[in-house]
């Protein structure tokens, strides 16, 4: 009968250890409840500035793609996320429209590349053969 009593003594005491306020399990569910709410704002936050990005890519708009590559916006394929771009007069290269970083302000262009002129006083470069070339290096590379 000591081994009954025993166990019902002890089925109490975690009966009432169960049923005690435990701030660990306040502490985790608030826990949880505010990783939620974080990950529910940045969706938003990134849905709002998805959405401006695409209200500013208008046909002719300025725009640098995740790669680096700036180019002005021709045509747009929304049904194929695809953006046809001018990178050089007359060059046009497709991107998917997710690889679109920015819109470019004017401010923010790259400046355009400068044609240097050729110095008047260089002598022309007269064309050398692959041979020659291997031994003019060779003999460069002795000195």
């Amino acid at each position: 009968m000591t081994s009954i009593s025993t166990a019902v003594a002890e089925g109490s005491n975690t009966a009432s250890e169960a049923g005690a306020f435990n701030p660990m399990n306040l502490i985790l569910l608030a826990a949880f409840a505010l990783l939620i709410f974080m990950m529910f704002r940045g969706r938003q936050k990134q849905k709002k500035a998805q959405a401006e990005l695409q209200s500013k890519m208008q046909d002719g708009a300025r725009i640098m793609t995740n790669f680096g590559l700036f180019g002005t916006v021709v045509t747009q394929k929304p049904e194929d996320n695809q953006i046809v771009l001018e990178i050089a007069p007359g060059t046009n290269v497709t991107i998917h429209s997710g690889s679109v970083a920015r819109v470019v302000d004017s401010n923010d262009a790259p400046a355009e590349p400068i044609d240097e002129p050729a110095a008047a006083d260089a002598a022309p470069v007269a064309e050398e053969t692959p041979e020659e070339t291997t031994r003019r290096l060779n003999d460069e590379g002795k000195n």
